[in-house]
């Protein structure tokens, strides 16, 4: 029983609840738990969260109080409720009073966007609802937050909707506690929110002459005819066409310079995603879940299956399927379906940029960048504040069950928190890696770990990079006094780094972050062993890492293991050339000079062949690497799966789905070695043993099979070893390469059944989009550890 059930008469208490409170109908809450328990007082939002008074009974306050905790809205996430007793006023009544300003010293969360809620569908399909087919429609319990907000607290003066002002009816709506849409602030109708508008190619607007209820439903039509649409979506502009209808998909891909990398596909319902792929509870889960993201599952074939344009996904067993996460998305595809004569038609909707450029979010740059690709823009004069792609993900078997995997964290999960296992002594930021670049924002033990931005090769990128973190450290008030980065001196997120001024810089090597990044989401600190697999990432001697087996924690780590060191020839280009690494390794493998094998014979000539194997022997043209993913890329370009490819990885990739396609695989093993005091995984009798299986025509699903297989064993066994070795029970499997579910997925398996815990990424990608949140758990911990010396030695 609490100490509140002992106190007689009446009571009063200032409650402080933190967490993702505001935006989400926290304070109407909180209003109509007070006038249901008959309690006075008041409650208001501010730098901190939500504050509030309650006065009454011991007995209604304790339920109050409990409820509060359990019975909280939908998109509302409390972290912590604080109290104290003050002196009853004998106030009557409860108010909602206006935000307060006052204390700039802290920042709440601000929620991230939200899907269309179940009421808010069902007005917007009524036809006798004010807001029928009104694309902008949201309450408390869903709509734009992130993408809109401008500055805190989270009210409409500091959104993108501070120009709209309210009709007398949206405003009644607004001002009424016991109202859906109370304090909603984006809160608008047709009379008096955003519009839409379509334009053409050169920006003038286009006008309807045919019998079309509106623009919705105009640009239905121009998609069912096969139009490429560049349409305004939460956070940034979407690229969207029939995805069975080949012609448009192949112009879209000719267009926007994307050779091969998948298209995501947007379906109606969940009955549209299982005639596309195969989904189970955890993955509709996901779909279905408030954040909306893109989905990667397996495609569906025989009856019932709908089969969408070949360029849709080239050569790939999985789609990336997603539901509708606006109101716009709705009418859409409920006119598309309707246009299709009931069958629902799944459109490409992909991100609104060309090749790697970061996507578009404004109606001009849109129209600047998208009019070689688009024919028809659907714009709408609501501002995007902080353009967001969307998150994709995917689940896979562990051994604790179906458990998802972030692949890109953004629209839906960003700027939700995480928490560090250890609290930064002071406020510091993590800029992230060169690819895939995230930032992450730190005070205490709460992180902020900002969307993705994408690769920091162009100066637009770079400067979505910085507009982020100056966005982040005025939404969160955090000012970074410790500043960590990556190793890599040429990095441009480096670079900024260190153009920053901080009480110190903290440089933090690759693939330890990515060790920290996973132990820190499961709240662990270590020791651990860690399999940390991936393209490429600077070493502390120096060389090109990327197949490490790592012991130690969030502090430090020690390389205990790598992968055979051999020569990336050309450098940096071999990643869109794989045939290189095929040259380099064979050159490693074999004692004699190999021609060009048989599956690259027409790809590359005898001449560039003996020209690479020239370059691999140069110290100044090919630098030293350990990397998994070129192994995998080397590998991939000898069955012929790309001598050259249009994006990292893209061989790789091609590799795990010929594995999952096998019906039988080859027997190969992967040998452990020693060198210098590590432990070696030495493929080299594997590339042998592959390459003279290749020239005997041994079908590629088997052999691909064979090498996931022997990789899963090798790196299983030698983690078991290290962990004997380091007196650890844990172990970490992180890195880009693990976004390979086989191998995820066999190796988890091997080391559960040895008896190791298992941890991998689930809330942050395994890839370089989750090095800064590892960065900041490192800097954190050996600032906290230098702290507490300093701190020890004083005494």
């Amino acid at each position: 029983m609490s100490a509140l059930a002992h106190t007689e008469g009446r009571l009063r208490l200032r409650v402080r609840v933190t967490g993702t409170v505001q935006g989400v109908g926290f304070r109407p809450f909180v209003y109509r738990l007070a006038h249901e328990h008959a309690l006075a007082g008041w409650v208001l939002n501010d730098e901190r969260g939500v504050l509030l008074e309650v006065e009454g009974t011991a007995a209604a306050i304790e339920r109050f109080l409990d409820a509060l905790r359990t019975a909280a809205p939908p998109l509302a996430i409390v972290e912590q409720i604080t109290q104290e007793t003050i002196a009853p006023t004998d106030e009557n009544g409860f108010r909602i009073l206006e935000s307060s300003r006052r204390d700039s010293s802290a920042a709440p969360p601000v929620a991230a966007d939200c899907a269309p809620c179940v009421d808010c569908l069902r007005e917007l399909r009524d036809p006798s609802d004010r807001r029928y087919r009104y694309p902008f429609i949201n309450c408390t319990n869903c709509g734009p937050r992130f993408t809109i907000v401008t500055g805190v607290p989270y009210d409409r003066p500091l959104t993108t909707m501070a120009s709209f002002q309210m009709c007398p009816a949206c405003a009644a709506e607004y001002g009424d506690p016991l109202d859906r849409r109370f304090h909603a602030q984006p809160n608008a109708c047709p009379a008096c929110g955003p519009r839409l508008r379509i334009a053409g190619r050169d920006g003038r607007p286009v006008t309807d002459s045919g019998a079309v209820r509106d623009a919705v439903e105009f640009v239905a039509e121009r998609l069912r005819r096969g139009a490429i649409v560049a349409v305004k979506s939460v956070g940034g502009f979407h690229l969207a066409c029939d995805a069975r209808n080949e012609e448009a998909v192949a112009a879209l891909r000719a267009r926007k310079h994307r050779e091969d990398k998948p298209f995501a596909l947007l379906a109606a319902s969940l009955a549209a995603v299982h005639a596309l792929v195969q989904v189970g509870p955890e993955d509709e889960r996901l779909l279905t879940s408030a954040a909306r993201p893109i989905v990667l599952a397996e495609r569906r074939s025989g009856p019932g299956a709908v089969a969408v344009a070949p360029s849709v996904a080239p050569g790939l067993p999985e789609l990336g399927v997603m539901l509708p996460s606006a109101p716009l998305h709705e009418l859409l595809l409920d006119d598309l379906t309707r246009l299709c004569g009931g069958t629902p038609c799944p459109l490409v909707m992909t991100s609104g940029n060309v090749s790697d450029d970061p996507i578009a979010y404004t109606d001009a740059d849109a129209l600047g960048r998208l009019r070689s690709i688009a024919d028809l823009f659907l714009l709408h004069d609501r501002p995007i504040r902080t353009r967001t792609d969307d998150s994709v993900m995917r689940t896979v078997t562990l051994p604790a069950g179906r458990r998802p995997v972030m692949l890109r964290r953004s629209r839906g999960y960003v700027p939700s928190s995480l928490t560090l296992p250890i609290a930064a002594d002071r406020p510091l930021l993590a800029c992230g890696a060169e690819q895939k670049s995230t930032f992450c924002l730190a005070a205490g033990k709460r992180a902020w770990v900002g969307h993705h931005i994408g690769d920091l090769e162009h100066y637009a990128t770079l400067r979505a990079f910085q507009d982020g973190i100056d966005h982040f450290e005025r939404l969160f008030a955090v000012a970074p006094e410790r500043i960590a980065h990556d190793l890599h001196p040429d990095y441009l997120s480096t670079g900024y780094a260190l153009e920053r001024e901080a009480t110190d810089h903290v440089a933090v090597q690759h693939h330890h972050a990515h060790l920290a990044a996973c132990l820190a989401e499961h709240g662990a600190t270590g020791p651990a062993v860690g399999a940390i697999y991936d393209g490429t990432g600077l070493g502390t001697d120096g060389t090109v890492w990327g197949g490490e087996l790592l012991s130690g924690g969030l502090s430090d780590c020690a390389r205990d293991g790598h992968l055979w060191p051999v020569r990336l020839p050309g450098g940096t280009a071999a990643v869109r050339q794989p045939w290189r690494m095929a040259a380099a390794w064979l050159q490693e493998a074999f004692t004699e000079e190999r021609g060009v094998p048989r599956l690259l014979r027409g790809a590359v000539s005898d001449e560039r062949w003996g020209a690479m194997r020239a370059i691999a022997a140069s110290d100044e043209l090919s630098p030293v690497t350990t990397s998994i993913g070129r192994l995998l890329d080397a590998i991939g370009a000898l069955c012929g799966l790309g001598a050259e490819v249009s994006y990292e990885g893209q061989t790789a990739i091609a590799l795990e789905a010929a594995a999952w396609a096998a019906t039988d695989r080859v027997p190969y093993a992967l040998e452990l070695t020693g060198q210098d005091g590590l432990l070696v995984l030495d493929p080299r009798a594997l590339v042998r043993a592959v390459a003279l299986d290749l020239e005997s025509a041994v079908e590629v699903p088997a052999l691909a099979a064979g090498v996931h297989d022997a990789l899963s064993r090798a790196t299983a066994l030698a983690l078991e070893r290290t962990a004997r070795a380091a007196g650890t029970g844990t172990a970490v499997l992180s890195g880009g390469v693990f976004q390979n579910r086989w191998l995820l997925q066999s190796i988890a398996a091997q080391l559960h059944r040895a008896g190791l815990r298992v941890l991998t990424p689930e809330r942050l990608p395994p890839g370089d989009g989750g090095i800064s949140f590892g960065q900041a758990a490192v800097a954190a911990c050996r600032g906290n550890r230098e702290h507490l010396a300093i701190a020890g030695g004083s005494g």
